[in-house]
Parts: structure tokens; C-alpha cells; sequence
């Protein structure tokens, strides 16, 4: 009896080696099977099927790996389309900056054109070719908003250099239309990227003053909370037309009172340039015209 009991065990140890051999080569191949459907069909992994083991382990790296280079995939699509997206609205926007030049270009090759015409035309071309240079260099800045490779470096600065960085570029503008700029600073400090946040600001301050007439005013006032840094910008202008409201920070939208010269990106860009830095702007109308109101949100621990 004892004789046979030995090869016995023997057989049925076997049996279940080439059992388990078997069942773990069919896991494998069940495992091969999901992950082509994965990536040929991008049908998730069924990770409950793999619930024992060391294939359960290698499973879930494998899941972990596969949406992580999916997402990969994602982003770069995403870049690509933001790509396309940015060149298409170059192309469209340079469209009657480049009409008006060629227009000027031929003017002035007429042999009997007056020298004050000739003059008229050549500033008309500056002109037309500072706004197509200002308007490639928005629209890229954009572009890198949008892809996440514009590196924002917040830090403590004081509020009043700010916003007399913003307002610098358009002292002379200003000046011409006689209009004042009055700055109110009860908060000391900002903490921001000071380069773009000027930027951002600029272009809120710009759009005030092409919608303020000439002798108004602009107010900038900077205050905080404990939760917050406010910027808030009131001008003495025509103020927002109420369907416009909602749409005022979409690119390329042009308002009611937008002249034909306006693209429609400066407060896009301003959007861009706060969001990026976790803040939110706003507008609305005042008392008197325009109001935009900006927040900083402090880091509470």
C-alpha cells in the first residue's frame, strides 16, 4: 500500500504543477489579449479579472503606465490642436492690416503723388505694421498660455510699482487725449509675477482709455482682505452694453462700441495672464463707466 501511495502523490503533485502552469499561461495569454484590445481599441484594462498573484501587480503597473502615456498622448494632441488654432487666427486677423499695406504700397508708387500724401501713407504703413507686430506677438503669447510653457514666477512686490509698470506705455497716449490716471494704494504689497501681472493690467488700463473720451479720467485702487488682493479699474467712459458683458474676455470678440481698428485679444490675454496665477477677473459697469475688478487670492494654511 505504501508502495503505491508514493507514485500517487507523486502523479497528483504533477497534476497540479502542470494545473497551475496551464492556468497561469492562460492567464497570460488572457492578460496579451486585453492589453491589444488597449491599444489597438483603447478598451481599459479589466483589472478585476486580475485580482490574485503577481500578475494582478503587473496589471496594474501596467494600467497605471498605459493612462499615463495616454494622457501624454492627450496633451501633446491638445498642444497641437492649440498649434493650429493660434496660426489660423494669425493668418485671419492679418487679413486687413495686410490689405491696408498693400493698398498704402501701391499709393506710393505713383510717380505724382503730393509729398504730403506721400507722408499721410507712410505713417498710415508704420502704423499698420506696429499693430500686425503687436497683434503675432499677442497672439503667440496666447498660444503659450494656453500649451503651459509661459513660466509664471509669483513674488512679493510692492502694489504702486505694478501698476505704474502697467501704466507707463500709455502715459503719452494719455497725455494726448488729456485724460488723468488716479492711483489709490492702500494695500502696500502684491504677490504676483510682477512682468505679466503689469502686462495683464496694461491691457485692462489700454482698454479703458480707448473707451474713455478725451478729458475723462481712469482710477485704478488697490486694497486687500484677508482672503484677497483686489486691483479695481473704473473708468468715466460709455460703460458696457449689457449683451456684451458675458462675452468681453472671448478672443476676438468685438463689442458694441468696438471701433473697427480692435481686435479683440487684450483682455483675452489679461484673462490668460490672471488665471494662470490662480485670480479671476471682472467686469462690469460703475457708477460712471467701465468697471474691472481683479483678485489675487492669498495661500491660507
Amino acid at each position: 500500500m505504501k508502495a503505491l501511495l508514493f507514485p500517487l502523490l507523486t502523479a497528483l503533485l504533477a497534476a497540479c504543477l502542470l494545473w497551475q502552469k496551464w492556468a497561469h499561461d492562460r492567464a497570460l495569454r488572457r492578460l496579451n489579449e486585453d492589453l491589444d484590445r488597449l491599444l489597438q481599441q483603447g478598451t481599459p484594462l479589466p483589472i478585476d479579472q486580475y485580482r490574485e498573484g503577481s500578475l494582478s501587480i503587473l496589471a496594474n503597473q501596467m494600467e497605471k503606465i498605459t493612462l499615463r502615456l495616454t494622457a501624454a498622448a492627450d496633451r501633446v494632441q491638445q498642444e497641437k490642436r492649440s498649434l493650429a488654432d493660434s496660426l489660423a487666427d494669425i493668418s485671419h486677423q492679418l487679413r486687413t492690416p495686410m490689405t491696408s499695406v498693400q493698398l498704402a504700397l501701391t499709393l506710393l508708387r505713383s510717380p505724382d503723388l503730393s509729398t504730403p500724401r506721400r507722408m499721410e501713407l507712410t505713417a498710415e504703413l508704420r502704423g499698420q505694421l506696429t499693430r500686425m507686430d503687436w497683434l503675432i506677438e499677442t497672439l503667440l503669447k496666447l498660444s503659450k498660455l494656453d500649451a503651459g510653457t509661459i513660466p509664471l514666477r509669483p513674488e512679493t512686490v510692492p502694489a504702486a510699482e505694478v501698476v505704474e509698470r502697467a501704466a507707463a506705455p500709455l502715459s503719452i497716449p494719455m497725455d494726448v487725449r488729456s485724460q488723468r490716471l488716479y492711483v489709490s494704494c492702500q494695500a502696500e504689497t502684491i504677490r504676483c509675477d510682477p512682468d505679466w501681472t503689469a502686462e495683464a493690467l496694461g491691457n485692462v488700463l489700454k482698454n479703458c482709455m480707448e473707451h474713455t473720451p478725451a478729458g475723462g479720467s481712469i482710477s485704478v485702487a488697490v486694497h486687500e482682505t484677508p482672503l484677497f488682493t483686489e486691483i479695481t479699474v473704473e473708468d468715466t467712459g460709455e460703460g458696457f452694453a449689457p449683451e456684451d458683458l458675458p462675452h468681453l474676455f472671448e478672443r476676438f470678440y468685438q463689442g458694441k462700441n468696438a471701433s473697427a481698428e480692435r481686435y479683440g485679444i487684450g483682455l483675452a490675454l489679461a484673462r490668460s495672464l490672471i488665471a494662470a496665477q490662480d485670480g479671476i477677473i471682472q467686469a462690469q459697469n460703475g457708477t460712471q463707466g467701465a468697471k474691472f475688478i481683479i483678485k489675487f487670492y492669498k495661500q491660507i494654511i
